[in-house]
């Protein structure tokens, strides 16, 4: 979606991504995307079983490195940095949500959500503590910040694992089947609190799913079909609203 404050998060310009490379069973995944996503964007990626959705996510998150081509994030091209400084870029400007959503049984929502920062800055101080508060009051759950995961439902947790995700400020935000686990209700629910971390907070997001309803909620779909992008289009309900 294209306004005055629209800007590029992040670029992939002829990305491929091959494994076992120089093996008899060298396989390449990713055959030469090209991608831009920028900070208000709300795109879905969708595509069959072993189309290389998983593979793309993780390169995009960072947590994977292209075989060739190039990946720029805020305008910063990352094939050439070394681990340190991926992980640092990657802390700083993506947050993750997944299926199943990792929290740490043994802490707190609150302290949850707190985790990024701990692991980067150490022991949380007085403005950190009430930012996470903060994102548990946008998430609707500012009743439960001393409650462990065990005594929430999927759906808490899952908005749990979406605070934790904006804890940073990401400039975007990669999620993995993030209502695969939830009825249709607190699908909705989760989907709707997405709309509103991209509406509000100037982060993009991009959807794996394969559920074709929410992939027809966001603004744009983006098809991997065998490793290439096969359509990338704008849905035509963001038009009707």
């Amino acid at each position: 979606m294209s306004n005055n404050n629209s800007h590029e998060v992040l670029r992939l310009e002829a990305l491929k991504k091959s494994y076992n490379i120089g093996q008899p069973n060298e396989i390449e995944v990713l055959h030469g995307i090209d991608l831009r996503i920028d900070n208000d964007d709300f795109a879905a990626l969708i595509g069959p079983s072993g189309s290389g959705k998983s593979t793309l996510l993780n390169v995009l998150g960072l947590l994977d490195t292209p075989t060739s081509g190039e990946l720029y994030l805020l305008g910063q091209p990352t094939s050439k940095m070394d681990d340190a400084g991926r992980t640092a870029l990657r802390g700083n400007s993506i947050g993750f949500v997944f299926q199943f959503h990792h929290l740490i049984q043994a802490f707190t929502a609150l302290d949850n959500i707190l985790m990024p920062l701990m692991l980067t800055k150490g022991r949380p101080n007085h403005s950190a503590i009430q930012k996470a508060r903060e994102l548990l009051e946008a998430v609707g759950l500012e009743k439960f910040a001393d409650t462990k995961p065990n005594e929430l439902s999927g759906g808490q947790q899952q908005r749990v694992a979406i605070a934790r995700a904006l804890i940073t400020e990401p400039a975007l935000l990669l999620a993995d089947e993030p209502t695969g686990n939830l009825d249709t209700v607190t699908a909705a629910e989760v989907f709707e609190l997405f709309r509103q971390v991209n509406r509000e907070r100037d982060c993009g997001v991009l959807l794996v799913t394969h559920d074709p309803r929410l992939s027809a909620s966001c603004d744009r779909t983006i098809n991997l079909v065998d490793g290439l992008i096969e359509s990338d289009a704008l849905n035509v309900k963001r038009f009707e609203s």
